[in-house]
């Protein structure tokens, strides 16, 4: 089913490429300690909203080429990326949050996997005035209950963490399905090795 929504150029240009195009510079900026739900919280937002647009502005990057920018004049491929960026993300913040937890409860001795939801829906709930579709909202918490159901938090931190958001930017990516099959790995690997990076970064800056 298609997402309805109006589409802002603004948006792209102020948020989305903001993001992309200072990413390292931010790379440098001195990183938040994880002390409580309240900093978790927020390292899940940030880092999932910076993964999913990074991978899927570089994926579209390569995949164009130099035409890449003329692109941006079409505002139907516009749609399409604004689309991909949100569906992406929804289930990019799945797997993070699932993660975190999973890894603080195996090595923290962390028993507050029950939040997994609470934190899920508090910054999925404040996506939609940023203009996250509600049809996306409402799609990726029922998701997020489903995979909830069936997580084993002492092994969800080792067993592919990652790989539901990989499939997400390789199914959402606005590439013609004949040149995303010739990628496939290519796609999925580039999100799971900068998911291996904040991983890294996560295990630094827990202060429980």
């Amino acid at each position: 089913m298609a997402i309805k929504y109006k589409f802002n150029l603004k948006d792209i240009k102020l948020d989305d490429f903001k993001l992309y195009l200072f990413s390292l510079f931010k790379a440098f900026l001195p990183k938040k300690k994880i002390k409580n739900i309240k900093d978790l919280t927020e390292f899940i937002q940030k880092k999932s909203s910076w993964i999913s647009q990074v991978t899927l502005y570089n994926y579209l990057k390569t995949r164009m080429g130099t035409k890449y920018v003329l692109h941006f004049d079409d505002e139907i491929f516009l749609s399409s990326i604004n689309k991909a960026k949100w569906n992406i993300y929804s289930v990019a913040l799945q797997d993070l949050t699932f993660y975190t937890l999973s890894y603080l409860n195996v090595f923290y001795n962390y028993n507050e996997t029950s939040k997994a939801n609470e934190i899920y829906e508090e910054i999925i709930n404040k996506e939609i005035t940023n203009g996250m579709p509600e049809e996306v909202v409402s799609k990726g918490k029922e998701k997020f209950k489903e995979r909830l159901q069936k997580i084993n938090w002492k092994e969800y931190y080792k067993s592919w963490p990652f790989n539901e958001s990989a499939l997400a930017l390789y199914e959402w990516s606005p590439i013609a399905q004949e040149l995303k099959a010739l990628d496939r790995k290519i796609v999925l690997n580039s999100m799971i090795l900068k998911w291996e990076n904040i991983q890294e970064e996560f295990t630094k800056l827990i202060k429980l």
